[in-house]
């Protein structure tokens, strides 16, 4: 898999921030996408204390992030189907569990979850409620998940009574929750201070942050609702605290380790994954998988080669719990990272496998969900490993295209909506870097910040 690099600049910068975050803006990427107006790369970092870790760390400088390669015509054809897609009161919908057969987008009924994941893909590429060609999409979308979490009861873990959706009856009951807190998340880096609709987001995610808190199993996971796959749900849920955390927002860290460490144990030595929560389909927990320990596993990598950098470590040292401890991470922090690092490397291998790849046999939104997951991954963990999947990706899935430019499930999640919103996200995750990048730097500077 990848090699040892020494920390990048941007990683340095970040560790210098930490007592206090910068909300200085990153430079504008290169390669914008072509499908929006040139806009800066979000900010990751907003003045907000968190609860049981560090301050939230500056943006990552644009010239030491992965270079996005231009979007495709065949994406940006994709893009504009979702934005077409999109109902009159600023939401989409993936329809109902029992009318699966359903594939007009504006027949359907909206939902939280399909909402939210749209309009992340298209913050993903560009798009924010105040930049962008479809900066009014963004904007409906926002105050569509907006009135939905006012609405909601402070009480449980749901913030909609909608039942039945294809989300919720494959991936489960909180991802209607978890699906808008990660909304919200990348929505606040991107307002202004003084937005008009700044405090009700943070208000919103803070309450739906809540909910997740309180309905976390011991475990880690998330379960109930009879679904079907609900590994998904409860990597979607890990992600969101992710996102917040990168956000600045209080979450409780300890409740962020549990759901990484159910992700980890799913993942054996030899990079194979349990799938008795994954409806028996390895590709759905070994994407959930990887990418719940992507920015443990890179953290641990930019410690040990820092190390090097600075003389503390010979060249050919490995990456590993003792090598770490040396480096001053206490004892438990450095068994997480080396086993996470470990087991990503030998989980990411496994996607060169087409009967990983296949998943249920064909192509649902489950699986375009899996090989997003997989894409954020390894934009996280670094290397020429991201440029082969991109490619793989991208040649993959152009070929089942439909016509009018969307993608749709041949079982389970068969929604065009849902399915579309995940191969746009999956084929541009390094536009993204900036924000995934800065989870595995603020996980590099909880591990490091007793020195």
């Amino acid at each position: 898999m990848t090699k040892l690099r020494s920390l990048a600049p941007w990683a340095i910068a970040v560790l210098a921030s930490l007592g206090g975050c910068s909300g200085e803006k990153a430079r504008a990427q290169e390669g914008a996408p072509q499908a929006a107006e040139p806009t800066e790369a979000p900010a990751t970092g907003i003045a907000v204390a968190t609860r049981k870790g560090p301050a939230a760390p500056a943006p990552a400088p644009a010239q030491d992030l992965p270079k996005p390669k231009p979007i495709e015509p065949f994406v940006e054809k994709a893009i504009g189907w979702l934005v077409d897609a999109q109902h009159e009161d600023g939401g989409w919908g993936a329809g109902s569990h029992a009318s699966q057969q359903q594939r007009d987008a504006r027949k359907v009924k909206t939902d939280p979850a399909t909402t939210a994941f749209s309009a992340l893909a298209l913050m993903r590429v560009g798009n924010t409620p105040v930049k962008g060609v479809h900066k009014e999409a963004v904007l409906r979308a926002t105050k569509y998940l907006l009135g939905v979490v006012a609405a909601a009861s402070t009480e449980g873990p749901k913030i909609t009574d909608l039942q039945g959706t294809q989300p919720q009856a494959k991936m489960g009951m909180f991802v209607d929750t978890s699906m808008t807190a990660q909304f919200l998340a990348r929505v606040l880096t991107a307002l202004p201070e003084k937005h008009e609709l700044r405090a009700r987001v943070d208000r919103a995610l803070d309450k739906c942050l809540r909910k997740l808190e309180g309905s976390q199993q011991k475990d880690g996971s998330w379960q109930g609702g009879g679904s079907w796959a609900p590994v998904l749900q409860s990597s979607l849920n890990c992600t969101a605290f992710e996102l917040a955390y990168a956000a600045g927002k209080q979450i409780d860290m300890e409740k962020l380790a549990l759901a990484r460490n159910y992700q980890q144990r799913n993942v054996d030595g030899d990079g194979r994954a349990r799938a008795d929560k994954a409806a028996g389909v390895e590709l759905y927990a070994l994407a959930s998988g990887s990418r719940g320990m992507a920015g443990q596993s890179r953290a641990a990598d930019e410690i040990v080669a820092r190390g090097k950098l600075e003389g503390k470590l010979s060249e050919d040292a490995d990456v590993s719990q003792e090598t770490l401890q040396d480096l001053g991470v206490d004892a438990p922090k450095a068994a997480e990272l080396a086993v996470a690092y470990r087991k990503v490397r030998t989980s990411l291998a496994r996607f060169d496998s087409e009967e990983v790849l296949k998943g249920f046999g064909s192509n649902g939104g489950e699986e375009y969900l899996s090989y997003m997951m997989n894409s954020e991954a390894l934009v996280i963990v670094g290397g020429e490993e991201w440029d082969k999947w991109r490619d793989k990706m991208h040649a993959r899935l152009k070929k089942v295209q439909t016509k009018d430019g969307s993608w749709t499930g041949h079982h389970c999640i068969t929604s065009p909506v849902f399915c579309t919103a995940a191969v746009i996200q999956c084929l541009t995750a390094d536009y993204d870097a900036p924000i995934l990048l800065a989870i595995s730097a603020k996980d590099e500077a909880g591990a490091t910040k007793q020195k």
